[in-house]
């Protein structure tokens, strides 16, 4: 087919990284719009660089487009330049492959990853000209539906969605899609559609559903407007996901981005039960691939983009059964094309300094553990399931293989957390720069000094987590406490060595109001967006001021989503729907984490948390205690 780019030389000479928006890369796809029944604008609210980098994109774009009546595109949010001469000269946002408008698609798609791109979603839709509500669209405008970690509470942005995919995609859109062209073809209303969508599992529609709230600001009742449509949404989940689809031809960006690298999911859910990760409940239970069809896929990546670099992609690559066999085939195979190997999320009790000094036995940049908290109270409490010792061995084994810089991430406003803890935090920060002294002779630290950087961000309790009846932690309580580990930093023996780096205290409270609220945030969200704000997760363009003055104009008090005390009979925004792990055992892991108890990971024993229900992955093994 023809393209021919909506912006001007003239406009692309204008702004900043214009390969942004002209499409065109290797390994998209173009097809002749007669040729399919369905388009499909698949967008990412953020910049290509960062959209262009989730792999999750990438695999539904290639599921659509393998579909022969359906043609996936990509849209991205433009930055802050391309944005103002949009809005000055009219031009209406388009797709990356035919660079047609995205008000003319069927479906726009738009994953949601992070709470603190909902502004970016309305800038998407105000410039497609789609109507913010979708209770205002008609035919003229495409199905909006959300997909990814933040549709476990759509709550927030209900308003916006005509529908909601709750769980992995692999699943239920041919059933989707095909509802869409039975109803188009036979005249039948937009309205009737939804309808009809709501009864297929995993689509959730928000106009189908009414709140009703206590006088104390509570849910009352959450249920459906009328009695045909399902009370309750169970996630989709991909029951063998070595058959599943994966694309072996992904886009090849024409600039660098944030992942810029061939990326091979070796595994989704994790056996561990950190009671502040939302990822480890969302993807359970543990499905591995297969290890032959992984090294045949990663070949055929290599092959088919000519990336210089591969990683493993997983919550915890350490409990990968045949990481092992894995990383030693890479080795030899990448070693031969000079392509490097990058092995994400390794636990700091399973580090492998052999396959790590072997993948890196040229250029010893840095390791990095996530010990989370300091001390060992607080990590029973999060559940973290590694000790001092543990993470001391890692760090000399690493020092002792030629590492220098170690990166150490933690979160500070945990539940239940003190001073005491928080200091602790310089403490082991120390303890492990003395472990370099100790490992590594003088006449052998050839690679400089020893560098630790201690970072931390700010605890955000999330939905379907042990902590989501936790409170959370005021910006001024935050910044005291990112000054009291500060402080301790530098009474440490080896401060010198230590470098602290903290989150924005802003931006962590933004994201905890979202990530729990209810559809009542709509009008302030709707309103911020109004008044400029745009990109909240960047530093540089985040605006506080406008974010408090809208909640304020709607009346909300933000106390109320963020250090309000939960009790645990309280109805949640999102318990309609299910991920699979039980609200009770939550709960139980809750009252545990109170008391400083460790709950075993699920590869040692089944805990009952309820994924046990799919029937598929870890839960169909045995452990070694029930």
């Amino acid at each position: 087919m023809n393209r021919q780019l909506v912006l001007s030389d003239d406009i692309l000479m204008q702004v900043d990284k214009p390969a942004r928006y002209i499409g065109g890369e290797i390994n998209c796809i173009l097809k002749d719009p007669n040729d399919v029944d369905i388009r499909f604008a698949m967008c990412f609210p953020d910049v290509y660089e960062i959209g262009m980098s989730h792999i999750g994109l990438q695999i539904l774009y290639g599921m659509f487009n393998n579909m022969p009546d359906v043609w996936c595109e990509r849209v991205f949010s433009p930055w802050t330049d391309l944005d103002k001469i949009m809005r000055e000269l009219g031009i209406p946002l388009f797709t990356l492959e035919s660079q047609s408008r995205v008000r003319d698609m069927d479906f726009l798609g738009i994953t949601i990853q992070f709470e603190m791109c909902y502004t970016n979603i309305l800038q998407i839709l105000d410039l497609s000209g789609i109507p913010l509500h979708a209770s205002d669209r008609t035919w003229d405008d495409p199905i909006v539906i959300g997909g990814g970690p933040c549709t476990y509470n759509p709550e927030p942005i209900a308003e916006f969605f005509d529908m909601f995919y709750i769980g992995e995609g692999e699943t239920r859109y041919r059933e989707l899609l095909d509802l869409y062209k039975e109803y188009r073809k036979n005249g039948r209303s937009r309205y009737e559609f939804l309808e009809s969508a709501a009864h297929l599992g995993g689509i959730y529609v928000p106009q189908m559903y009414e709140t009703s709230y206590k006088p104390d600001g509570t849910i009352d009742s959450f249920r459906p407007i009328r009695p045909d449509i399902p009370d309750h949404i169970d996630k989709e989940i991909v029951e063998d996901i070595s058959t599943a689809y994966y694309p072996d031809k992904p886009i090849v960006p024409f600039i660098k981005v944030t992942q810029d690298r061939v990326v091979v999911e070796i595994q989704r859910g994790c056996i561990r039960g950190c009671r502040f990760c939302q990822a480890g409940m969302l993807y359970r239970p543990v499905r591995e691939r297969d290890v032959e069809g992984l090294k045949d896929l990663a070949i055929r990546l290599l092959d088919n983009t000519g990336q210089e670099e591969i990683s493993l992609s997983s919550l915890s690559s350490s409990d990968y059964s045949k990481l092992e066999e894995l990383v030693d085939f890479l080795i030899e195979e990448c070693g031969d094309r000079t392509v490097n190997i990058s092995l994400p999320s390794l636990r700091i009790d399973n580090f492998s300094v052999d396959a790590m000094s072997k993948v890196q036995d040229v250029r010893k940049t840095s390791v990095t553990f996530a010990p989370e908290a300091g001390s060992q109270r607080m990590r029973d409490v999060i559940n973290k399931g590694i000790t001092e010792e543990h993470i001391l061995r890692g760090a000399r084994m690493a020092f002792e293989a030629g590492w220098t810089r170690i990166k150490l991430y933690f979160m500070l406003g945990l539940p239940g957390e003190t001073k005491e803890d928080i200091e602790e935090i310089a403490v082991l920060s120390d303890k492990i720069a003395r472990e370099f002294f100790d490992a590594v002779p003088k006449e052998k630290r050839i690679n400089g000094p020893v560098q630790i950087v201690t970072s931390t961000s700010f605890f955000v309790p999330k939905p379907f987590t042990a902590f989501q009846w936790a409170s959370q932690d005021t910006k001024e309580s935050f910044r005291d406490k990112a000054y009291i580990l500060r402080q301790a930093v530098v009474s440490q023996l080896n401060q010198k060595r230590i470098k602290y780096n903290w989150h924005e205290t802003d931006v962590s409270v933004l994201e905890g109001i979202m990530a729990r609220g209810d559809r009542r945030l709509s009008p302030a969200i709707e309103l911020a967006y109004k008044k400029g704000c745009l990109y909240d997760a960047w530093s540089d363009t985040y605006r506080d001021d406008l974010w408090m003055e809208s909640f304020a104009e709607c009346g909300i008090d933000i106390s109320f989503y963020t250090t309000r005390v939960r009790e645990l009979d309280e109805i949640f925004p999102w318990d309609f729907l299910s991920c699979g792990v039980s609200k009770e055992y939550l709960k139980a892991e809750w009252l545990r984490s109170k008391e400083g108890v460790v709950t075993p990971n699920c590869a040692d024993k089944c805990n009952g948390c309820g994924a046990g229900r799919y029937g598929v992955g870890i839960c169909t093994k045995p452990r070694l205690s029930s």
